[in-house]
């Protein structure tokens, strides 16, 4: 027998840690925040997703941080695609960017809204502009605005954010290194599939990820459809640094089904 020590690592005792995993909030809508951040803390992961201002600085008691935060970006109706939401959205950014950074939250979320009627193109001016406007706050403080990107196939009909593409270009064209997409993995597999080829191609204007298992939006198991360990190897293969929020509903018990899934994507 060899007397040559393994390190952790290769003894199996430390997991490979390359996605930082959080758990969102909204999904245990019938708990404590503060008891969200007892079981995200008891099975491994960093952070806490989609706090309220208020919310901010509860998972420091545990250990965590508000991996993302709500911050007055509108609502996924009505956010940066209307030039009438842009001053309420800035007013509420430049109040609520500053408590994020004090607490070290990374990023806050907005939305495009829906289209109502709107061309896709003349939404993308508007949310550029909009995006522009607020760029310089995030910038100021390290603070990153994700835009999410949602389905509107299943669950969000009309929300004009649906594909990456579009939004990709909407990116481009704000141009700053703190404004960025909030890819969920789950709306995106329902819009376009090709999950892998997707973020690979466009990891550098993406800011934060979200899972759920498709179809249903329930834990990641073997009755979806991702192959989310596959997925999760491709992010971290890219060397992205964020983080990823679980964000599914769980039809068994919750601390079962999130701890399967961040052994499934600690990859």
């Amino acid at each position: 027998m060899s007397d040559v020590a393994l390190s952790p690592s290769e003894s199996g005792l430390l997991k490979p840690g390359r996605i930082r995993q959080s758990v969102c909030r909204w999904c245990f809508p019938d708990v404590s925040v503060a008891a969200v951040c007892v079981m995200a803390a008891e099975l491994g992961m960093v952070g806490v997703d989609l706090l309220e201002v208020e919310e901010y600085e509860i998972p420091q008691r545990h250990g965590l941080i508000c991996t993302m935060g709500y911050a007055g970006g509108g609502t996924i109706s009505d956010a940066m695609n209307r030039p009438e939401n842009h001053d309420t959205i800035e007013a509420a950014f430049r109040r609520n960017i500053p408590l994020a950074a004090k607490a070290g939250v990374p990023s806050v979320i907005t939305f495009s809204g829906e289209r109502r009627g709107m061309s896709d193109e003349e939404g993308a001016r508007h949310t550029v502009a909009g995006l522009k406007r607020v760029k310089k706050i995030a910038e100021d403080y390290g603070v990153t605005i994700c835009l999410e990107l949602l389905n509107s196939k299943v669950d969000h009909p009309d929300y004009m954010a649906d594909h990456t593409e579009w939004a990709a270009r909407v990116m481009g064209e704000v141009d700053s290194p703190r404004v960025k997409l909030l890819y969920d993995i789950y709306h995106m597999q329902i819009m376009e599939g090709d999950l892998i080829a997707t973020i690979r191609k466009n990891i550098g204007v993406i800011g934060h990820f979200h899972t759920a298992g498709v179809p249903g939006r329930h834990q990641l198991d073997d009755a979806q459809e991702i192959r989310y360990d596959a997925v999760m190897r491709a992010i971290a293969e890219t060397g992205y640094e964020g983080y990823v929020a679980h964000e599914f509903l769980p039809t068994i018990d919750a601390v079962t089904s999130l701890g399967r899934a961040v052994a499934l994507c600690d990859v």
